[in-house]
């Protein structure tokens, strides 16, 4: 009897290893992409490790602040099935992303977060990569009440690093209004 539970015990504990073996880990620092997930899951594939880079924000009199220093992480989560990155800010700012591509609907699903504030619900960016771009929308009004979205833009993506922009643009992405933008060194 005690041979047949030890059996059933190390065999239940291979299975419980053997779900996670695209977690991250000592030998996968950023885990790695389960060959089950979406073709899409390779979007990020460059954005995946560490990166220094500097944040620049818009002032409300439209001028800019200073850069600041930050980390940007990436890593594979759920078993290689989705991304976690995660901004680490040198003024104590930090926020982060969860990353999922929904095949039914052939998008991207980002649902943000952020140590600012804590909202009741995450707020979503959906999109895709396309020209090397990865491109992403939320639905946001312009302060004078003009419908449009929050687009934000990886580009320049390479092994060195990226850039990033979030952009106020209307619906028909004619009026452009740059808020934010992040530039990233692989470290």
């Amino acid at each position: 009897m005690k041979s047949l539970l030890l059996c059933f015990a190390l065999t239940m504990s291979s299975f419980v290893f053997a779900q996670y073996n695209y977690d991250a880990s000592e030998q996968l620092p950023f885990g790695k992409a389960n060959p089950k997930a979406p073709e899409q899951i390779k979007d990020y594939q460059a954005l995946i490790g560490l990166c220094e880079c500097k944040s620049t924000t818009r002032k409300q009199d439209g001028t800019w602040n200073d850069p600041i220093d930050m980390i940007w992480r990436w890593k594979y989560i759920m078993n290689g099935m989705a991304i976690q990155d995660e901004t680490l800010k040198a003024d104590g700012t930090h926020s982060g992303s969860i990353r999922q591509f929904n095949t039914d609907s052939s998008k991207w699903y980002v649902h943000f977060f952020s140590s600012k504030g804590i909202p009741n619900t995450l707020p979503t960016w959906t999109g895709n990569k396309k020209d090397g771009k990865i491109i992403l929308y939320k639905d946001q009004k312009a302060p004078n009440g003009t419908e449009g979205f929050f687009r934000l833009t990886f580009y320049d993506i390479s092994k060195s690093g990226y850039k990033w922009i979030g952009e106020w643009v209307d619906k028909t992405e004619t009026i452009v209004y740059p808020t934010w933008k992040i530039d990233c060194k692989r470290k």
